[in-house]
């Protein structure tokens, strides 16, 4: 109870709260006019790295150490300058909203979304496919519409968690250092993902690394996803998705907004021609239509809206028991 007091009472973490939400409405607005990720140019060293040093000839032992040091060698040296130069800045809570800014992830998503499932009722799936590439993994030309659907609403409700919930998260425990190198992690993983042949050792490291520092943050997320369900069959969802609480994975986001919008999630999906089998959730429900994306956009931001509540109300009781102790 002590440390509790502790945290609530530090001016940090009131600080960074306020600054959190700022930086949040900063870049929904953002987001409104760039669709640019400022870390593009990360992803491309990321590929441009792994061609040098992923060796398919290799064994995979030695592939799986290669990931490990192409992690080491590109994370130990930047957050090392970017430690040693916070340290000459004359005003710190405007390097670390930087730090921030870089950090989270576009609020666009819905807008993208929305944008596809506008394509694909007009029947432009050509349109909807190309709107929906650069944020998927998989192959896409052979989707089909009710693919799109599926693949745009597992995108957003994942992007959502590891881009905003997460780094968040970790931003508000321990600082914008912490939330900009979750974010870099993310996106090692995203361009090693062990779902491409390629990748399947040399990204084993960050994989496992990502897993395990989202998987706190992920079921947060999910139960802010589940108390949308309220009125819905809260009581029974919980029931059915409570036995993947505690997997190490991200089964239980997809697993509550199949049951909430009474939908089947997942399954089987082409990685550059390969046959990926995933576990599918709510095998006896329907498939996803377009109209399905913007319930699930709904449903993805009516958390957020819950997450952002719950950064109001932490920034004002810190504020509050902060005043009190003084």
């Amino acid at each position: 109870m002590a440390n509790l007091s502790n945290i609530l009472t530090s001016s940090e973490l009131y600080s960074a709260a306020i600054t959190l939400l700022l930086l949040i409405a900063l870049k929904a607005l953002i987001s409104q006019f760039v669709t640019q990720q400022p870390l593009a140019f990360f992803n491309f060293y990321c590929q441009r790295l792994a061609d040098k040093v992923n060796q398919q000839s290799s064994t995979p032992r030695q592939q799986k150490i290669s990931g490990l040091i192409a992690i080491l060698v590109t994370l130990v040296p930047l957050m090392t300058i970017l430690s040693l130069f916070e340290m000459f800045i004359e005003v710190p809570w405007l390097w670390q909203a930087l730090l921030l800014y870089f950090a989270l992830g576009s609020f666009g998503l819905t807008k993208t979304c929305k944008g596809v499932a506008r394509e694909l009722v007009a029947n432009n799936h050509y349109q909807a496919k190309q709107k929906i590439a650069p944020y998927l993994l998989r192959d896409t030309q052979q989707l089909s519409p009710l693919g799109v659907s599926k693949a745009c609403i597992e995108m957003q409700v994942l992007r959502s968690s590891q881009l905003l919930v997460c780094v968040g998260f970790y931003y508000l425990l321990f600082g914008p250092l912490a939330a900009l190198t979750f974010r870099l992690l993310l996106e090692m993983h995203y361009a090693w993902n062990i779902k491409l042949v390629r990748f399947s050792h040399f990204g084993a490291a960050v994989n496992y690394i990502v897993t395990l520092l989202q998987w706190l943050p992920s079921r947060l997320f999910s139960l802010l996803l589940l108390l949308g369900t309220v009125g819905q069959n809260t009581l029974l969802y919980w029931r059915l998705i409570r036995g993947k609480f505690f997997q190490t994975n991200n089964a239980i986001l997809l697993h509550v907004l199949a049951l909430s919008l009474e939908i089947k999630l997942s399954g089987v999906a082409m990685y550059n021609g390969d046959k990926v089998r995933k576990a599918s959730f709510n095998d006896h429900a329907r498939q996803p239509q377009a109209t399905d994306i913007i319930h699930a956009s709904k449903r993805i931001n009516y958390a957020l809206y819950l997450f952002i509540l719950l950064l109001m109300l932490l920034a004002i009781i810190s504020y509050s028991v902060a005043g009190q102790g003084k």
